[in-house]
């Protein structure tokens, strides 16, 4: 799992999906200055990151344009030896496309473990050769998890685990591997794949894990709290987004999580893609996310404090 010392952990903001950006430099200069731990963007709105796209053998296909302005930006500001986070559609999520598309379940996700396994490796050589120095978090992006459980998915949710589980076991033991789902899913099966980090948005319906989440805890894995909702109306400060989550941490510790962990090993991040949005809403809503992690941060570090630590 994650290191107690990783600069992935104590409530450090990011981001996890789109941006809205057509510009890919700008989409850049955003995601590195509006984020405490700047995450290469993806820009759905120019170039969806379809299974052709995964399949290429280079990465030149639009789909990458935000990939090389980031790493382009990144040099010119010496972000070389700073934490980052990416991510990537994931095997579970591209192989329901490709049943969709046609193919039968078997080599649906034979071929869907394969181009993002493969493509995981490739992107993460490419950071490492242009930021060698900085620490890399990414997360697969598994919306299907949200209908695993349903009794016409394609395939049973232990063949799914091992999909997920041997994409991300592709990747360099020095990067750190994470799966993010935006909706309500199945928190125990997500956890048997094996992520250092899950990305979940906040809701109540979380503390029925809280036995799962306490485990996953203990043995150094890291919440990425999906804080702020992307859709619907936007508070004017992050008050409701901040108690939101402090009502369902509370309600956790109450069912056994331990307070001190769900501080330390976390981070907070919007709660889906930013694409649906203009800029300067992807932007508010980026900064309502840091507002809750200064909060989220304070409260960790004040808790540190007061056990000695």
């Amino acid at each position: 799992m994650i290191a107690k010392d990783s600069r992935f952990a104590n409530g450090a903001a990011t981001s996890i999906g789109g941006l809205p950006h057509r510009d890919a430099a700008a989409a850049a200069a955003f995601a590195i200055g509006e984020f405490e731990i700047a995450t290469i963007p993806s820009l759905p709105n120019v170039a969806g990151m379809t299974a052709a796209a995964l399949a290429t053998n280079e990465l030149d296909d639009s789909s990458f344009d935000g990939l090389h302005a980031f790493l382009t930006l990144g040099r010119l500001v010496n972000l070389d030896g700073e934490p980052i986070t990416w991510h990537l559609p994931g095997p579970l999520s591209v192989g329901v496309s490709l049943c969709d598309a046609g193919l039968e379940p078997a080599e649906a996700f034979a071929l869907a473990g394969k181009v993002v396994g493969s493509k995981l490796v490739e992107i993460a050589a490419e950071v490492s050769r242009v930021l060698p120095n900085s620490p890399q978090l990414v997360m697969i992006d598994e919306p299907a998890l949200a209908d695993l459980m349903r009794p016409d998915f394609p395939i049973p949710p232990d063949h799914a685990v091992d999909v997920m589980s041997s994409a991300m076991a592709a990747l360099p033991h020095d990067v750190v591997a994470g799966i993010h789902c935006n909706l309500q899913c199945d928190i125990a099966t997500m956890l048997a794949s094996g992520p250092a980090v899950i990305s979940v948005p906040v809701a109540d319906d979380l503390v029925d894990w809280a036995g799962y989440i306490d485990r996953f805890l203990d043995d150094g894995g890291v919440i990425a709290w999906g804080v702020v909702p992307t859709g619907g109306p936007i508070a004017a400060g992050a008050d409701r987004y901040w108690r939101a989550l402090s009502d369902v941490w509370c309600e956790l510790v109450r069912r056994g999580c331990d307070p001190v962990a769900l501080r330390r090993q976390s981070m907070v991040t919007p709660g889906g893609g930013l694409e649906a949005h203009a800029v300067s809403v992807a932007r508010r809503l980026a900064r309502l996310t840091a507002e809750v992690a200064k909060r989220v941060r304070d409260q960790s570090n004040a808790t540190r404090f007061a056990l000695g630590a």
